[in-house]
């Protein structure tokens, strides 16, 4: 995991033939701006070689400070360092903990229907309506019931999976069976569990782990992890869990100035930038991030990642009973 402190932007234009070729490159240290700067046009160089050479590159890195690019470690601003661990801001104003070997999955429930339950329930219903046109041996009753059991299956597929998923007990509860049939598949495991405000985020305890080791691709597979959440933990090798509230549920609809919220911020805009942050954070002073719910397994806990897991309870309140946002 690598969330520099410092970063420049190199920029190197080669021109032949008539065709111009610009590239731009970032570059990062925890030294100084000069190392940022040197390392800045290290990989401009670098890249303009490699493209004039024939390879099939970008022009430049993309200007998003966690998106997962390959080869760009996380760019927003470092709020504190704890050993490992490094808090910083995204790109919206949240605060965030940023973890090497510390396991968290966040499970995000469905807003709609998933796709494979949708075609499913249709192909079960146009097998139904083939098998009823057949046995009536006319071809226009064959096709009158293929159109109205398409019209009525659209209709129909949302209200027949919230029943499916109300009959299972909900989301939240298909989501904890799948947890505590995963702690039953491994014993010697032991998860932390918690409510917020899109579905669950799991944390586990027993002991540290590598972001591409198969047991945590096995995890996130069987917890149903969010597959963006994923690739970011591959492309940056860290974990995430997001400690402070999301503002527009805390009332806050303007967003961080200045836009984007790319870090780092001219000196000029930083004013504009912290007075925005001071009316965030005490609006989120009354809010949770995530609410403990139960701890799952054969209760070992690592000193390590209890370090972390401390940390992450404290900053995002998860234990203060407040309202989750």
């Amino acid at each position: 995991m690598i969330v520099p402190q410092f970063w420049a932007e190199s920029r190197l234009q080669h021109r032949a033939r008539g065709r111009q070729v610009t590239v731009r490159r970032f570059g990062w240290s925890d030294t100084s701006l000069a190392d940022a700067q040197q390392s800045a046009d290290v990989r401009v160089k670098q890249a303009l070689d490699r493209i004039l050479s024939g390879e099939k590159l970008a022009r430049i890195d993309p200007k998003i400070p966690y998106n997962g690019a390959a080869g760009v470690p996380i760019r927003e601003e470092i709020v504190d360092r704890q050993g490992e661990t490094i808090i910083t801001r995204n790109s919206y104003g949240a605060r965030c903990l940023n973890t090497p070997n510390v396991l968290f999955a966040d499970i995000d429930f469905p807003n709609g229907q998933p796709l494979r339950f949708t075609a499913a329930f249709m192909l079960t219903l146009l097998l139904l309506s083939g098998a009823a046109a057949w046995l009536s041996g006319s071809r226009a009753v064959g096709i009158g019931l293929v159109v109205l059991t398409l019209l009525l299956g659209f209709a129909l597929v949302s209200p027949v999976f919230r029943l499916v998923q109300a009959a299972a007990g909900g989301a939240e509860q298909a989501a904890r069976k799948r947890i505590a049939a995963f702690v039953a598949r491994h014993p010697d495991w032991n998860l932390r569990v918690y409510k917020t405000p899109a579905g669950l985020r799991v944390a586990a305890t027993h002991r540290l782990f590598q972001p591409n080791e198969p047991a945590v691709a096995e995890f996130f597979a069987a917890l149903g992890t969010d597959p963006l959440y994923v690739a970011m933990c591959l492309n940056q090798q860290c974990f995430r869990a997001r400690l402070t509230a999301k503002p527009w549920r805390i009332g806050i609809q303007s967003p961080m100035r200045p836009r984007p919220g790319v870090w780092p911020v001219a000196a000029d805009r930083l004013p504009l930038r912290n007075a925005w942050i001071a009316d965030y954070e005490a609006a989120a002073k009354s809010h949770a991030a995530c609410s403990f719910l139960e701890s799952v397994g054969n209760g070992v806990v690592h000193l390590e990642a209890r370090d972390v897991l401390d940390l992450h309870d404290t900053l995002s309140q998860a234990r203060g009973g407040l309202p989750i946002a």
